[in-house]
């Protein structure tokens, strides 16, 4: 069953849930860049998260260039998606995750389509991601979002077109 979603930008509103679904449901390692801090969801963790996040509330323009979104699904924050700007112009990178209770129900596609659609309104031409071979969700996600894919490197590379018509599933 497809799911549908909603993104809302990351700010103070919907910081403390989007925490709440990485520390219940995902891992550290999965959500953020590394950080020196006791394992697990500490404390220090908890703040690094938070101001990872706080750092890229100036949007695509800002300091990071970077645009970040709460995936919403049921009227709960499960999930978090992101856009940066790349430095070819009208190209921009994403990058996705989900809390496990989410995982496996359309909702990555559907959050996936959605961001595609924000970045054609933000005038970009091209979405491109990058992910592990072994990563079948993300994988899955990007084909059904009609991401051509290349393996270069050890690593997977995806690029999306804006200027084609969007997969409806």
């Amino acid at each position: 069953m497809t799911g549908t979603v909603r993104l809302e930008p990351v700010d103070e509103q919907n910081l403390e849930p989007l925490l709440s679904v990485a520390a219940a449901e995902a891992e550290p390692e999965d959500v953020m860049p590394p950080v020196q801090a006791p394992a697990g969801w500490s404390l220090a963790r908890r703040d690094a998260f938070r101001e990872f996040h706080r750092a890229s509330f100036g949007g695509l323009h800002g300091p990071t260039r970077t645009l970040m979104y709460a995936i919403v699904a049921g009227g709960e924050v499960v999930g978090m998606v992101r856009m940066t700007r790349c430095e070819e112009p009208g190209t921009v990178e994403t990058g996705m995750w989900l809390g496990r209770s989410a995982r496996g129900r359309g909702l990555g596609a559907a959050a996936l389509r959605e961001l595609l659609n924000a970045a054609a309104a933000a005038g970009m031409h091209t979405v491109v991601a990058e992910t592990t071979p072994d990563n079948q969700g993300a994988i899955s996600v990007l084909t059904k979002c009609g991401a051509k894919l290349r393996e270069r490197n050890g690593k997977l590379h995806a690029e999306m077109c804006l200027d084609s018509v969007l997969p409806a599933r």
